[in-house]
């Protein structure tokens, strides 16, 4: 399915198929779809809107190509959702509060969200300190400690430049 052709089809006001957005999320994942046609067909989808069944369904296909780290054997378990919001400070604060009180919080955390950076660049600016972890090293800490906040390993980080999906 042709990018050029599922981006015409939602700026005419069609609801996108489940075969056009497995097409979109298929192109922003394996880097076939350029970052124009990224941007616009969600320009389209702004404009154009989605249904809740279509935005209910996104996700889904969004994690089906998702790489998925498990802790089955984790102690205690806490869940986090975060949305950029420009130099929130709330996980450097929390994540260790709630370690400290048995918890145990995994966080997989992004960078560079404008002019404050992200929670990665803010760590990162801690001489000595990486937040490319691999699964067995996150799985180590998070045990040992209690919180990780961590980032893509390096061997799955897309190129800089490049649209990279958000949470859903």
């Amino acid at each position: 399915m042709r990018a050029v052709d599922v981006i015409a089809s939602k700026r005419d006001g069609s609801a996108l198929s489940r075969e056009e957005i497995a097409a979109f999320v298929r192109g922003v994942t394996d880097g076939s779809w350029p970052d124009y046609q990224i941007s616009a067909l969600l320009m389209a989808i702004v404009l154009r809107g989605m249904t809740p069944t279509k935005r209910r369904g996104s996700p889904r296909r969004w994690s089906s190509r998702a790489v998925v780290w498990t802790c089955r054997d984790c102690r205690a378990r806490s869940s986090t959702s975060t949305a950029p919001a420009g130099g929130r400070q709330d996980s450097l604060v929390l994540a260790p509060l709630v370690a400290a009180c048995g918890g145990m919080v995994p966080m997989m955390s992004g960078r560079a969200l404008g002019h404050t950076g992200g929670t990665l660049d803010k760590l990162e600016a801690i001489p000595g300190l990486t937040t490319a972890i691999d699964p067995d090293g996150f799985r180590r800490q998070l045990e040992s400690i209690g919180c990780v906040i961590a980032g893509r390993p390096r061997r799955s980080r897309r190129p800089t430049g490049e649209c990279t999906p958000c949470a859903t």
